[in-house]
């Protein structure tokens, strides 16, 4: 029967992360039979599809299914599906190590998590929903072979960090997955797994609605006939689950446990949904969507590689999981379905990016979940705040991809402000604060709120009173250049260009004061600026450096150039404080000789460039000269 054993180690990141999860505490061990009965419905969804796809495909699908074996005797239980199954190679992968990107950061957030009690949530956000099974099992047995090949395989590990596979030459097409239980412990709230009428119970909870059947075996007890026979016991087997499709329900007639758990079954996850989005569409393109707004970002929200939320369904027939074409990219965290009434079964990724019908449908879903959005911005502004924290990053990669609509996404977006220390800002709540002669909004962007705060770009707009966004994330580097204004009031770095701070009429004496030290610093500095004037911005700095109105800024640059662009990053501008001591110093100091005052030139630069948290060219030549300044002061 099987040709031969080996037996392999997990990955090392892998063992240690299974280690975690067999020696944690969870609340909610139930949770497994969620885990591998929505992986058989995956593997039914997948083998009907291939059926459908390639003709060639010798299998039989008039009887797809999910059955549920229990033993109480053995104490085993096993959920069994005739759906695609894997090859050795797939086993390997899938089961057998976890070599996937961001296994590192979860090890990291597994060990955190535990220590402070909340780990749950993390196991479905990182994909690893089978080796919940070893929460509740000493020993698992997995035996699968794929559609259309002979050979099967079979997987078996304790959870102590390494496992069997072999070959086997008989074995019916498709995965079992048999769980040798341990001990039930009420304690440890580790149930009865082979008692029926508990798997009726987690079926009903967590899986009523997948749409295959899932059966089990039951006895039942035919009473015995009036002449004193004896009771007979028969064996029938049963559908226990509903297999309604939540999306063609009227939302007055599922219950919020009902959208959490299919919500769980279709995004692997096991957070709580913040938003039910339920939407039937009729007219031209007939469709129906089911989607849900998650209340924790999945680890690969950031990954190219990362999974797309939502699947396509074509008259309730599953065509694609992580349909990339229905959903813009900035809301990618989106999970749930899609049901499309006039589409071809055969439909290829190839053929989604052209078809019309799909544009149709991809603007009426983000259309809805913007709107979705706003409610949550108006009427739950907890909620809104936990969609921002987990989410705003990414929902503002549309203000650059989402032409059509870029209003509404700045409108539903928040930024950190200097108005508050943690509270973000929306724009419109920002220009009802603005000042009366203010007819900019203000915004800086860095790597960092404690960096801009103390960026002497800010001195002049915090001593005057003028609220400036914070902007921190990468992304903010490039929308600012695409969002001229909001409401009619332009957007303006505080960084970039000229700024009107109410000038007065000494501020322009002083430049005919100046004149002669902006002249000799421009000649003097000619390599590293292009012009060098007199500053409304600083209050307490001496300098600061100044990017063109239409000029590329030094982190825009770094960002171009991390991503495998060179841009050039022309000569800056070098503003002056002038009624700082350094520089009114050596305005006078210049008045009566220029011996060693390039060097301070260069220091007064540096100085400017490093306050921003800026580089230098050439930091051995700024600290010699900064020391050689500092050992004549001594």
């Amino acid at each position: 029967m099987s040709e031969q054993v080996e037996q392999r180690e997990f990955q090392a990141e892998a063992r240690q992360l299974l280690q975690l999860m067999v020696h944690s505490i969870y609340s909610d061990k139930d949770s497994f039979l969620r885990e591998l009965v929505s992986n058989a419905s995956d593997a039914l969804d997948k083998l009907r599809l291939e059926a459908f796809r390639n003709k060639d495909l010798d299998v039989d699908t008039s009887d797809l299914h999910i059955d549920i074996d229990t033993d109480a005797t053995a104490r085993t239980l096993t959920i069994r599906d005739n759906g695609i199954g894997m090859t050795r190679d797939e086993v390997v992968e899938l089961i057998g190590t976890l070599a996937k990107s961001g296994t590192a950061e979860l090890r990291q957030k597994l060990r955190e998590a535990n220590q402070a009690g909340d780990t749950e949530e993390l196991i479905g956000q990182f994909g690893i929903g089978f080796y919940s099974t070893f929460m509740v099992a000493d020993r698992v047995d997995l035996v699968t072979r794929k559609a259309g090949e002979s050979t099967a395989t079979r997987w078996e590990s304790s959870g102590d960090g390494t496992y069997t596979i072999a070959e086997l030459d008989d074995a019916p097409q498709g995965t079992s997955v048999t769980l040798h239980l341990k001990p039930e412990d009420a304690d440890d709230e580790l149930h009865d797994y082979t008692a029926p009428w508990k798997i009726r119970q987690l079926v009903k909870k967590y899986s009523d609605f997948i749409s295959w059947p899932i059966r089990m075996e039951v006895e039942k007890t035919v009473p015995a006939e009036e002449d004193g026979g004896e009771p007979t016991v028969t064996v029938e087997t049963e559908t226990i689950n509903s297999r309604t499709a939540l999306w063609a329900r009227p939302k007055s007639e599922v219950s919020d446990e009902e959208y959490a758990q299919f919500y769980k079954h279709v995004a692997h996850a096991w957070d709580e949904p913040l938003e039910v989005i339920a939407m039937k569409a009729e007219g031209t393109f007939e469709h129906q969507a089911l989607l849900f707004i998650p209340s924790q970002a999945p680890f690969d929200l950031f990954n190219r590689d990362g999974h797309a939320g939502v699947q396509l369904y074509v008259k309730r027939v599953f065509i694609m999981g992580d349909c990339d074409e229905l959903m813009p990219e900035y809301l990618r965290f989106v999970k749930g379905v899609v049901d499309a009434q006039d589409m071809s079964l055969n439909v290829s990724r190839e053929i989604l990016q052209q078809d019309r019908q799909i544009k149709v449908i991809r603007r009426s879903l983000t259309k809805k979940v913007l709107s979705a959005i706003k409610d949550l911005q108006s009427d739950r502004p907890d909620d809104y705040t936990t969609f921002w924290t987990q989410f705003g990053r990414v929902f503002k990669e549309g203000l650059l991809s989402d032409a059509d609509n870029r209003d509404t996404v700045l409108r539903l977006s928040s930024f950190a402000t200097t108005f508050s220390d943690d509270a973000p800002t929306t724009l419109a709540d920002y220009i009802g604060r603005m000042k009366d002669d203010q007819e900019q909004i203000y915004y800086a962007t860095g790597e960092s709120r404690q960096l801009l705060e103390r960026s002497p770009h800010l001195e002049a707009f915090k001593a005057k009173g003028y609220e400036v966004l914070l902007l921190t994330d990468p992304v903010d580097e490039v929308w600012v250049e695409s969002v001229p204004e909001f409401e009619g009031k332009a957007l303006q770095s505080v960084a970039k260009g000229e700024v009107d701070l109410g000038a007065s009429d000494d501020d322009q004496s002083e430049q005919g004061d100046f004149a002669d030290l902006l002249t000799w610093l421009q000649e003097t500095l000619d390599e590293h600026v292009k012009e060098v004037r007199l500053s409304t911005r600083l209050t307490s700095s001496p300098a600061c450096l100044i990017t063109d109105t239409f000029g590329i800024t030094p982190q825009l640059a770094r960002m171009y150039r991390a991503s495998g662009q060179e841009v050039p990053v022309g000569k800056r501008i070098l503003e002056l404080n002038p009624d700082h001591p350094l520089v009114t110093g050596l305005r006078d100091a210049l008045a009566s000789s220029k011996d060693g005052l390039a060097d301070t030139a260069e220091l007064l630069y540096g100085a400017a460039l490093l306050a921003e948290g800026g580089a230098l060219d050439d930091p051995a030549r700024f600290a010699s000269l900064l020391a050689d300044r500092l050992a004549k002061t001594v």
